[in-house]
């Protein structure tokens, strides 16, 4: 008997099961079916954003009484925005990687229009910045990111060969980074500019852009982004407090590494299992934004060292399913949208831990899936949605279970 699945897209005629049965027109169903890869990403995924409201209940309980909300007040908006992110999950797992290249140029210009906005005169500043609408749920410099990761690989297979020139090949992409840079760094938010350089420069090395190339830009950029560093006063304060060390030794001058010493003080008094969930003491007031830049710290605090390592643990194994899913994919095109997105999601997540632990100065990324904030939360649920989709294989099917994308090919 012919197996109830096939591969491809033929005729249900070839099926004489499925014709004898009468499964034509409405009995046949196409659908993604995912790879061991992506189902264990999901796996990730859920466990990710499962310990992510746990711990962030507990990091933002005193802060949500302190504004007037219920003590779960933060969570719920968390919630709330994994309900969204849910539906964008389904629409990037269900939706055919590959129609993404042809979506690239609207959602370049849709992002960078959407940045633009946030620089009108009539918006109002959050803490010092200019980066959000709608009253802060949307942060249009997040789904630039989206963009960066779509677009570059785009115009990367587009071009071919010409990549390999300076003038004809890499020209276009400079300046379209350049545009969404310069408007980054006039709401302003260095750290997001440097994002899309690093994506964009990860993407094209991948897809093969001359070595040279990146040591000649490398050298260009250097001064620029000195500059652009000697302006802020607040980022040199922290590069400035990263480096130092006073007569105590290891103790640092306060208060720009105010929030870095309790985050050690947090993990530190953990221990190997943690003093228990809800029984951390940082986030009364002692870590400001507990919530938000420093909730690993709370991880360390309340689940102790095997609490941090089960993060470390998680996003290595996001990262390792994503690369694989990069090497399997379907088309080039596919291939380096894969390792944007795994790479957006995993060097945040571990430049975080990095900045919780002391090994980089603070850069103010939050940690994916667990740290508050919907617009971030909701966007990496979409990159994550897409990765799935690209780790999938496109199939018919006839029966019963044919809209199961965790069914076995078995019939």
């Amino acid at each position: 008997m012919t197996s109830p699945v096939l591969e491809g897209f033929g005729s249900p005629a070839g099926n004489p099961a499925a014709t004898r049965g009468g499964l034509t027109g409405a009995g046949v169903r196409e659908r993604w079916k995912m790879s061991m890869d992506s189902r264990a990403l999901v796996l990730v995924t859920v466990v990710l954003i499962a310990l992510g409201l746990v711990v962030l209940y507990s990091a933002s309980a005193l802060s949500a009484l302190e504004a007037g909300d219920p003590p779960h007040g933060f969570m719920l908006k968390q919630a709330q925005g994994v309900l969204v992110g849910i539906v964008f999950f389904a629409f990037g797992a269900k939706v055919d990687a590959e129609r993404w290249r042809k979506w690239a140029w609207p959602l370049m210009a849709l992002s960078i229009v959407a940045m633009l906005i946030t620089l009108l005169p009539s918006k109002q500043e959050i803490g010092g910045s200019r980066r959000f609408l709608m009253g802060g749920s949307i942060q249009p410099s997040e789904f630039a990111k989206l963009a960066v990761i779509l677009w570059t690989p785009m115009l990367l297979v587009k071009k071919g060969p010409a990549l390999r020139r300076l003038g004809k090949g890499l020209g276009p992409f400079l300046v379209v980074i350049g545009v969404l840079c310069t408007i980054a760094m006039l709401q302003p938010d260095l750290s997001m500019a440097m994002t899309y350089c690093l994506l964009m420069a990860v993407i094209l090395f991948a897809g093969g852009a001359r070595t040279a190339h990146f040591v000649f830009l490398g050298i260009l950029a250097v001064p620029l982004l000195v500059q652009q560093i000697s302006k802020r006063e607040y980022i040199v304060q922290r590069i400035e407090v990263f480096f130092a060390k006073d007569a105590v030794g290891d103790s640092k001058p306060a208060p720009m590494a105010y929030q870095q010493q309790q985050s050690l003080i947090a993990i530190g008094s953990g221990g190997l299992v943690g003093v228990g969930f809800g029984e951390g003491q940082q986030q009364a007031g002692w870590t400001p934004l507990a919530y938000n830049d420093f909730i690993a710290s709370v991880v360390g605090e309340e689940f102790g060292f095997l609490g941090m390592s089960v993060l470390v643990f998680a996003f290595a194994l996001y990262a390792w399913l994503g690369f694989r899913i990069a090497r399997s994919a379907r088309t080039p095109f596919q291939s380096l949208v894969a390792i944007g997105l795994t790479y957006a999601t995993v060097i945040t997540a571990f430049v975080h831990l990095g900045v919780t632990i002391d090994l980089l100065p603070n850069t103010g990324l939050t940690l994916p899936f667990v740290s508050f904030g919907r617009s971030n939360l909701v966007l990496t649920m979409l990159m994550t949605g897409i990765l799935v989709n690209i780790g999938s294989v496109r199939e018919r099917r006839y029966g019963s279970g044919a809209t199961d994308p965790f069914a076995s090919g078995a019939g």
